[in-house]
């Protein structure tokens, strides 16, 4: 069978054009609040776990739906949607309750407010990151489509 045959060289429809984009943005943000929750972390821990342990876990789910977005498997593909639905859980749970109990959250976190400090995109881009994957589904080998140059 060749590679022709297995899709190992067929492109991932998702890295592609705004699916780039996305994936961009999202290892961004990943990047951001790694770098922002670890200096919280070991700076400051002590003053606001709460706020500081909310900052590490929005980078983990940042770190993990920038690697799902970027695999083709139908498993990565749940990935995605589970971790991305997760993140706008989190940011609209954390913006609400930073606004109705300031004194929780003291210290910002990537979600307080629903992300004002970073311009609101943890806000957008969860949005976006499932409309993307609705528009883009991953596809099992033994759905797709035959080709005139690839039956198989």
């Amino acid at each position: 069978m060749s590679e022709q045959q297995t899709g190992a060289t067929a492109p991932n429809r998702r890295v592609t054009g705004i699916g780039r984009l996305l994936i961009a943005v999202y290892g961004l943000l990943a990047l951001a609040a790694t770098g922002r929750s670890f200096v919280q972390i070991a700076q400051t821990f002590d003053e606001a776990p709460l706020s500081y342990s909310l900052s590490a876990l929005a980078a983990v789910v940042y770190v993990v739906a920038t690697v799902a977005l970027t695999r083709r498997s139908p498993l990565w593909y749940r990935v995605a949607w589970v971790t991305i639905s997760f993140e706008l859980l989190g940011v609209l749970a954390v913006g609400a309750l930073s606004l109705i109990y300031p004194d929780l959250f003291q210290h910002k976190t990537v979600w307080s407010v629903f992300g004002r400090g970073y311009g609101f995109v943890p806000l957008v881009l969860p949005v976006l990151g499932m409309w993307w994957l609705a528009r883009h589904p991953a596809r099992s080998p033994a759905l797709r489509v035959p080709t005139a140059s690839s039956p198989w």
